[in-house]
Parts: C-alpha cells; sequence; structure tokens
C-alpha cells in the first residue's frame, strides 16, 4: 500500500486493492498469458509455448515500481514488461510472448480488467446505499419537515420523499454502470490486425471470452468512447452520492439539527473542539466527488485522438 497519508481517507482498502500498481500489474499479465493461450486455441502459436508463457505470467516475479521507472523511455510500461517476460519464457517460447499485439492492446484490456474488477466491489456498496435510502423512504414517508428551495423554507414534505429521491438517483447511476461496455482490445500494429492473419477475429473472441470482457466490433485503439464512458458513468454516480451527502451536511447544521451522521466510535470527533460531531462521511463524500470529475475530465479531454494512434492523450487517461 502506498504511504500516501491521505490515500485511505478517500479510497477504501477494498477499492484500493483493485486499482494498485499491483492489481494493473496482474492484470496485464493476465491479458498476455490468455493471449497466448487464445493464439494456441487458434493454432497460431504451439500450445507448448502457450503454456511456458502462462507459467511466467506470475505476478510476484516482477516489481512493478521499476517497470513503471524504465517504461518512462518507451512512455508505456508495457514494453519493459514484454522484454522481462520474454527472458523468464525463454528458449523458443520467448518469441511468442506478445505474438501479434501492439502495447496498447495490453494496457487497454489490462484496464478494462481492472475496471471490470473494481465495478465488482462498487456495484455492492451502491445496492447498500440503495437499500438505506429505501428503508428511509419507507420509514419516514408520513414524518414531516421543511420543503427548502434557494436554500429558504417553502412548503412542507415528508423525509421520505426526500429520501425516495435520493433512491431514484443512485438506481438510475447503478444502472448507467451496469450498461458500460467493457471490451477486450487487440489490434496490432496499427490496429488492422494484419500481423494475425485471417485467424485475428478468432483470437479476439477467445480472447474476450477468457477475459471475461465484451467482444468490440473493430479494435478502438483511438476511438476513447468506453474509456469516457466509464469516466463519466462514474462522475455521475459520485454526484449522486454528493448530493445525498450535501443534504446531510445542510441538514445536520447546529442550527437546523433535522438529520445526523452515526457518530460512535469518534467518528466525526474535532481534534479541539470535543462537543463537535461532524458530518465526517458526507464530508469525504463530497470531496471525492470533486476529485473524480477531475479525473473524468482528463479523460474527456483525451478523446480526440490522432489517427491510428494518439501522442500523449492515450497516456493522460492514466494515473493514480
Amino acid at each position: 500500500m502506498s504511504g500516501d497519508p491521505f490515500s485511505g481517507l478517500f479510497v477504501p482498502e477494498v477499492v484500493a486493492a483493485t486499482t494498485s500498481g499491483e492489481a494493473w500489474l496482474a492484470a496485464m499479465l493476465e491479458v498476455e498469458a490468455s493471449l497466448a493461450e487464445a493464439e494456441a486455441e487458434a493454432g497460431l502459436i504451439p500450445a507448448e509455448a502457450a503454456k511456458a508463457i502462462r507459467a511466467a505470467c506470475d505476478a510476484g516475479g516482477f516489481d512493478v515500481d521499476r517497470l513503471s521507472a524504465e517504461g518512462r523511455v518507451s512512455a508505456n510500461p508495457v514494453v519493459p514488461l514484454v522484454a522481462e517476460l520474454r527472458a523468464k519464457v525463454g528458449g523458443d517460447a520467448a518469441e511468442f510472448v506478445h505474438h501479434g499485439a501492439t502495447s496498447q492492446d495490453v494496457l487497454d484490456s489490462a484496464a478494462m480488467l481492472v475496471a471490470s474488477r473494481a465495478l465488482g466491489v462498487i456495484r455492492p456498496e451502491l445496492d447498500g446505499v440503495a437499500a438505506a435510502c429505501a428503508e428511509l423512504a419507507e420509514h419516514h414517508r408520513d414524518t414531516p419537515m421543511a420543503g427548502r428551495t434557494l436554500l429558504q423554507q417553502a412548503v412542507p414534505v415528508t423525509f421520505g420523499l426526500k429520501a425516495a429521491v435520493w433512491l431514484d438517483s443512485v438506481v438510475s447511476a447503478r444502472e448507467r454502470l451496469d450498461s458500460l461496455s467493457l471490451a477486450v482490445q487487440l489490434g496490432g500494429a496499427a490496429g488492422t490486425l494484419g500481423s494475425l492473419g485471417p485467424g485475428g477475429e478468432r483470437v479476439i473472441d477467445l480472447l474476450a471470452t477468457r477475459l471475461g470482457l465484451d467482444e468490440p466490433s473493430v479494435p478502438w485503439h483511438a476511438s476513447r468512447v468506453r474509456i469516457a464512458d466509464l469516466g463519466s458513468s462514474l462522475a455521475i454516480t459520485a454526484g449522486v452520492l454528493e448530493k445525498i451527502a450535501l443534504d446531510v451536511v445542510l441538514l445536520s447544521q447546529t442550527e437546523v439539527g433535522e438529520v445526523a451522521e452515526p457518530s460512535g466510535g469518534g467518528r466525526g470527533g474535532s481534534s479541539s473542539m470535543p462537543h463537535k460531531r461532524n458530518p465526517a462521511g458526507s464530508v469525504v463524500a463530497i470531496a471525492c466527488a470533486r476529485r473524480v470529475r477531475g479525473d473524468a475530465g482528463v479523460l474527456l479531454a483525451a478523446m480526440p485522438q490522432e489517427l491510428e494512434r494518439a501522442a500523449g492523450a492515450w497516456q493522460s487517461e492514466w494515473g493514480p
């Protein structure tokens, strides 16, 4: 885990485990191993070579920090990864490592794997939020409170209605995440699949199946709709949660006092004012949402990429 004092504050450990440097390394190696196995099944490389490559794709035998540092000279970490993997495989099988692929094939496919695994953690969390909102909506369907427009008291509403509005937004965000297309990437040097000959489409099908990803209609090296959609959908989800958090912050003000976060275990404590119980969970949610929007903006800005391969825009998509 990172020594960054803020990482645990913004990223729960269960999510961090799916997006760490080690998780990225494991995903890239899984792509390389699955690619070799798919090519062997399609009759493009020897089965024994695929077995040797799979055996060498043990993330514990690689140093992710060193690969990252060495990747500076080639503008991506796949180049040193492939070189080291070939050395580990050795013999005649080494020539079949990364066969017919390009660095972007491995990194984009790994990104889809990392996203899939992270979403596997995020979706249940959203389901928990939805269940909590549904419970509040049912329990407080007749609990009156002041409705507020432009931050001024307007006409009466119920807290149950407020919670039902939260619920509707959470469900919509969840459905948007479910609709994402996480597709494998395989196109070779210029996205033509020419290096794999007539067996290329078969390899894509087999690779997608092995990785549990969608099969794209064409390679998408310079078409970043999937990446932008992923970032936008996560930003929308964060915005939905930020709305709930903002309502809680406003309604828990001392002068209002209509809701409060749980305070057990020292939650919401102050370093200098022991009488305070700050809405700490909501504060963190709001801060996280603002950071997510910034990251999503980078992904949207990276959509226009030059011709068949981007010069910098693709690389800008990566980062903590």
